[in-house]
């Protein structure tokens, strides 16, 4: 990743070119990325409503293709899209079986005991009212 002195060595070019991009940008804003190129694109996202590959995009064609900091962001938030994508596709599968699972003991509890399964619903809607009237109360 790219050095605070890297970064320092192209700040006013990088941001002198934000700001005729983006003219929403402000020196505070700026000045908020702290040196870090994440922070920078982060920044940039947040204040502009762009996407992270613009703003990279951007930022390579700011500091030229031959620029090694350039493409170290880019490589750098690639990864990190990719580690966010995987990374929640094995969660939200995990999640939908996980539903799926408990929906079918559920749904079988109730079949097979439907006396216990109503009083134990209406016990729990007791306990909530309860809870809930005495909250009201304070």
């Amino acid at each position: 990743m790219v050095t605070r002195e890297e970064l320092k060595g192209h700040w006013n070019e990088v941001t002198g070119r934000l700001k005729e991009q983006w003219g929403q940008l402000t020196d505070d804003d700026l000045m908020r990325a702290k040196g870090s190129a994440d922070q920078l694109v982060g920044v940039v996202q947040q204040k502009t409503g762009a996407t992270r590959r613009e703003v990279e995009q951007f930022l390579t064609n700011v500091l030229g293709p031959e620029n090694p900091w350039a493409s170290q962001v880019a490589e750098a938030a690639q990864r990190y899209a990719d580690e966010a994508k995987q990374y929640v596709q094995q969660n939200a599968r995990r999640m939908v079986n996980q539903t799926g699972e408990y929906s079918a003991k559920v749904a079988e509890t109730v079949r097979s005991k439907p006396n216990e399964s109503l009083a134990i619903a209406f016990g729990l809607g007791l306990a909530a009212g309860a809870l809930f009237f005495m909250g009201r109360r304070r």
